[in-house]
């Protein structure tokens, strides 16, 4: 999969609050791993687990659906940019069906997930998209770029 290097720095640079749809409260999976990674690197992540909603994992409130958090976090004057999908490929389409929704700016499938119908209908809605790429290796190698220039 053709990946567009700006539009990975464009994410990363603008993102604010990441929304982390399959976020583990375990810390030896992957989305946790990657999640804390990210919030310590300044990121507010929002986790987003059916099976933990209600509860808080990275100290911060997990909700259900995507849906439910934006609702949640519209009362904060906070809205999602980004939504990090550590989904099975299969899944995928309705939550990009939910990103569209919120207005979220874009989606990023981690490695290994891959629908291109869902990578198609989100940017033909406007949305920015990286798929089969990880936020963690991805931010660490622009991090690392971003201190060469200093």
């Amino acid at each position: 999969m053709n990946q567009n290097p700006q539009t990975i720095v464009k994410l990363l640079a603008e993102s604010r609050v990441i929304a982390v749809v399959g976020l583990s409260p375990k810390p030896d999976r992957p989305s946790h791993e990657v999640a804390a990674y990210l919030q310590r690197h300044g990121y507010r992540i929002i986790p987003i687990n059916p099976a933990c909603a209600g509860t808080h994992i990275l100290g911060e409130h997990c909700y259900a659906t995507l849906t439910l958090a934006a609702a949640a976090l519209a009362e904060q004057q906070t809205r999602i940019d980004l939504v990090d999908i550590f989904r099975k490929s299969e899944l995928v389409e309705p939550i990009v069906d939910e990103a569209i929704a919120i207005r979220a700016r874009g989606v990023w499938l981690q490695i290994g997930v891959i629908n291109e119908v869902a990578t198609d209908k989100a940017r033909a809605a406007g949305l920015d998209v990286v798929a089969d790429r990880c936020t963690k290796i991805d931010h660490a190698i622009w991090h690392a770029q971003q201190d060469q220039r200093i």
